[in-house]
């Protein structure tokens, strides 16, 4: 995955062969990138949403429509449509409706 990362923890790990060791890391996306004096701009982002926000949505959302429980022809919907300015970096923008759920709801802000 490529992008930006705050570090939420870290451990060192002796590995057993004896010739190396290694740090592990525990991170997590972020859609902002800090220049120089903590001056802070958003990542350019892209339409499609990535198999990591997919699985977390749909874990989230129960494998059905969050309008009608529905569980036939899903889709992953921008909350905020792509075209008005939503992102698919992060799960909050997105979640599964139903092709008739989504094809009613268009580009429209609920």
């Amino acid at each position: 995955m490529k992008g930006y990362f705050d570090l939420l923890d870290y451990k060192y790990k002796y590995e057993d062969d004896g010739k190396r060791n290694i740090f592990v890391f525990s991170l997590k996306l972020n859609n902002m990138a800090v220049l120089g004096n903590n001056f802070k701009v958003e990542l350019k982002h892209n339409r499609l949403i990535s198999s990591e926000i997919k699985k977390e949505v749909w874990v989230r959302d129960g494998g059905k429509c969050v309008l009608c429980r529905s569980i036939k022809n899903l889709h992953f919907d921008h909350d905020l449509p792509f075209s008005k300015g939503g992102t698919s970096l992060t799960a909050k923008n997105v979640r599964l409706l139903c092709m008739k759920c989504n094809l009613a709801k268009s580009d429209k802000i609920e």
